[in-house]
C-alpha cells in the first residue's frame, strides 16, 4: 500500500504526512529529522531522492508488529490516494465500497511493482461477488473479458480495477444495495478475516438469562454485538489451542444447544436450527485447529495455493519453451551436419572423377605402373560407400526422432483437450453448488418466519404476564384494606374493654348498694330476697378479661368481615 505514497513532497506536505503516519503507525514524530532531511546546503538540497529515504529510516524501520489499526492505515492510504485516481459519480458503488474494495486490490494483486491483480485473482473475486448477489457465474463473458484484457495488458490496476467493479459489468441485474453488502461480505472474509456471522442466543453468566446477539467469528476469537451494524459490542471469547465446542441436550426450553468451552470460562450459545447449530460448531472447530496446528485462514491459504499454482505453471511453461528451443537448436545443429556431409560427399565424388579422368588419360602408358594403385583406390572407395551407409543410418536414425518429437506434441494436445474438459466438469459443478446455494436461501426465508412467530409468542406471553401482575396488584390492594378493616376491629375492641371496665365499676357499685340494701331489708323484714341478675349464657374469656360481647355477636362480625374481604378481592 506504500505505493501510493511514493511521491515527492515538499517539505510542509511531508511534514503534515509524517504526522499521520506516526500517528497512525503509533511511532513517535521526529520533526528535527524531517527539517535535517529537506534542508539546503552550499551545495544544494542534502535529500536528492524525494521524500522516499526519510520514510523508510525514520517511520517505517520503527514500526513494530501488530502495533497498529490496519484499517486506520489502510483509510489513511485511501484519503491520500483516491481523489487524484478516482471520481465515484459515474460508478454504482459508494465512496466506503470503492475503499472496501480497494482493500480487496492490495490483499490479492501480486507483490511486485507496480501492484497489477492478475485475471485469475479478478475472476476469484468476481466469482465471491456473484455468489453473494445470489446469482449465476457467466464464464463466458469473462473469458471474452480476459481475452480482450490479454491482448492490451497483463493484468489491472487498482483504479480500472474498481472501475470494472462500479460499471455494473457483472451485477446489471442487481441494485446498490445488494452490490454493496455482496462487497461488504466479501470485505469481512478476505480483510477482516470473518469465518462466520449471524444470529444466535447467548446464555448470559450472572443472570442466566437469554439474549439474542450477532456473533462474529475471527481465527483467534467470537465476538457478539447488539445488533449487525456492529455498533453495541458486547464482550469477546478468546479462543485458543486449549478450547473445544461441543453440542448440549435441549434445556430450559432453549434447543440447538452448543458450549464453547475455554480455559477460564464455558459459553452456552443456542443456534436457531439443528443446520445452523452444526455449521457453527464446525466453523468454531476450523477456527481452534487453525490455532492448535498454527496454520493460516483459509482465504490466505487459498491465495498462497493460487500464486504458487501460477508460479509452477509459469516455471513448466519456461522450461517447455526452454526445450523446444533446446530440440530446435539441436535439429538445426542435424541439419549443418547433413549439409556439411552433402558437401563432403560431393567434393569427394568430385575428386573421384578427376583421379578417374587421370587415370584414364594414363591408363594405356602407367597400366602396369599403376594397377596396385588401382586396388587401392577400390578399397578407399569401399570405405567411403560404407562411409555413406553409415551416414544414411543415422539420417533415419534422426527421423526417427523428429517422428516421436510428433508424437509427443500430438499426446500434448490430448492432454491439453483432457484438462479443459476437466474444467468444464468443474463448472458443471459450480453450477449445482449455486442451485443448493439458492434453496438454502428459500430454507432460511422460512427460517425467519418461524422466528417472527415465535416473537409474535412472546409478546402474547407478556400480554398474560401483564394480566397476572394487574390480579396479583388488585390482590395487594385488597389485603391493605382487610388490614385496615382489622386495625378498626382492634380499635372497637379497646373501645369495648373501656366499656365494659366502665360498666364493671358500675355494676360493682350497684352490687354494694344491693347488698347494703339487701341487708337492710333482711334485718327489718327477714322473709325478703332480692332476685340478682346473672349471665344468660357462657362468658367469653380474653387474654384482657371477660368479652365485651357474647360468642354469637363475635360471629356476626366474621361472617361481616370475611364478606367484606371477598368483596374486595373481587
Amino acid at each position: 500500500m506504500l505505493v501510493f505514497l511514493s511521491l515527492t513532497y515538499t517539505f510542509n506536505n511531508g511534514e503534515v504526512l509524517s504526522h499521520s503516519l506516526c500517528t497512525v503507525l503509533q511511532v513517535p514524530h521526529n520533526p528535527v529529522a524531517l527539517e535535517n532531511h529537506f534542508k539546503d546546503d552550499d551545495e544544494g538540497p542534502v535529500s536528492n531522492q524525494g521524500y522516499m529515504p526519510y520514510l523508510n529510516r525514520f517511520i517505517l524501520d520503527k514500526v513494530q508488529p501488530n502495533s497498529f489499526d490496519k484499517c486506520d492505515f489502510n483509510r489513511m492510504c485511501w484519503t491520500l490516494s483516491v481523489k487524484k485516481n478516482l471520481t465515484c459519480n459515474s460508478l454504482l458503488i459508494s465512496d466506503e465500497d470503492a475503499f472496501k474494495v480497494w482493500c480487496i486490490f492490495n490483499f490479492l494483486s501480486e507483490d511486485v511493482y507496480p501492484l497489477i491483480i492478475v485475471p485469475e485473482e479478478i475472476e476469484y473475486f468476481l466469482r465471491k461477488l456473484t455468489e453473494a448477489m445470489g446469482i449465476n457465474w457467466q464464464q463466458e463473458h469473462f473469458e471474452d473479458y480476459r481475452t480482450h484484457l490479454g491482448a492490451k495488458q497483463c493484468g489491472l490496476s487498482v483504479w480500472d480495477f474498481i472501475r470494472l467493479v462500479g460499471s455494473g459489468l457483472y451485477s446489471k441485474s442487481m441494485n446498490r444495495q445488494t452490490l454493496s453488502l455482496a462487497i461488504n461480505e466479501v470485505y469481512c472474509e478476505l480483510i477482516l478475516d470473518v469465518m462466520k456471522q449471524g444470529y444466535m442466543w447467548k446464555k448470559g453468566h450472572k443472570r442466566k438469562n437469554w439474549n439474542e446477539r450477532w456473533f462474529l467469528l475471527k481465527p483467534d476469537s467470537i465476538s457478539y454485538y447488539v445488533g449487525e451494524d456492529l455498533v453495541e459490542k458486547k464482550g469477546e471469547i478468546s479462543l485458543n489451542s486449549k478450547c473445544y465446542v461441543e453440542p448440549l441436550p435441549d434445556k430450559d426450553g432453549k434447543k440447538c444447544l452448543l458450549m464453547i468451552k475455554c480455559a477460564d470460562r464455558s459459553f452456552e450459545i443456542s443456534a436457531s436450527d439443528k443446520k445452523k447449530k452444526q455449521e457453527w460448531i464446525q466453523a468454531i472447530q476450523t477456527a481452534i485447529n487453525l490455532m492448535k496446528y498454527e496454520k493460516l485462514p483459509p482465504h490466505i491459504e487459498g491465495r498462497q495455493k493460487r500464486r504458487e499454482l501460477r508460479q509452477k505453471q509459469q516455471a513448466e511453461q519456461e522450461e517447455m519453451a526452454q526445450r523446444m528451443t533446446e530440440l530446435q537448436l539441436a535439429n538445426e545443429d542435424k541439419q549443418q551436419e547433413l549439409e556439411k556431409m552433402r558437401k563432403e560427399l560431393e567434393e569427394a565424388a568430385g575428386q573421384a572423377a578427376l583421379e578417374e579422368q587421370r587415370r584414364l588419360q594414363t591408363q594405356m602408358q602407367l597400366q602396369d605402373r599403376f594397377r596396385q594403385e588401382l586396388e587401392r583406390e577400390k578399397n578407399i572407395r569401399e570405405q567411403m560407400e560404407e562411409q555413406v551407409a553409415q551416414k544414411s543410418s543415422e539420417l533415419k536414425q534422426y527421423l526417427q526422432r523428429v517422428h516421436e518429437l510428433e508424437d509427443m506434441y500430438k499426446k500434448l494436445e490430448e492432454a491439453l483437450e483432457d484438462e479443459r474438459q476437466a474444467r468444464q466438469d468443474e463448472e458443471s459443478v459450480r453450477k449445482l453448488q449455486t442451485r443448493l446455494l439458492e434453496e438454502e436461501c428459500s430454507k432460511r426465508q422460512d427460517l425467519e418466519k418461524l422466528h417472527l412467530e415465535q416473537q409474535q409468542t412472546i409478546q402474547m406471553t407478556e400480554a398474560e404476564k401483564q394480566e397476572l401482575e394487574n390480579e396479583r396488584s388488585q390482590k395487594d390492594r385488597a389485603l391493605e384494606m382487610a388490614m385496615k378493616q382489622l386495625d378498626e376491629l382492634e380499635q372497637e375492641r379497646k373501645q369495648a374493654l373501656e366499656q365494659y371496665g366502665e360498666v364493671a365499676k358500675k355494676l360493682e357499685l350497684a352490687t354494694s348498694k344491693t347488698r347494703s340494701w339487701k341487708d337492710k331489708v333482711a334485718q327489718h323484714e327477714g322473709l325478703l330476697r332480692l332476685i340478682q341478675p346473672g349471665s344468660k349464657g357462657p362468658q367469653l374469656i380474653t387474654n384482657w378479661g371477660p368479652a365485651a360481647f357474647t360468642k354469637a355477636e363475635l360471629d356476626l362480625r366474621e361472617k361481616n368481615w370475611q364478606k367484606q374481604k371477598n368483596t374486595a378481592m373481587q
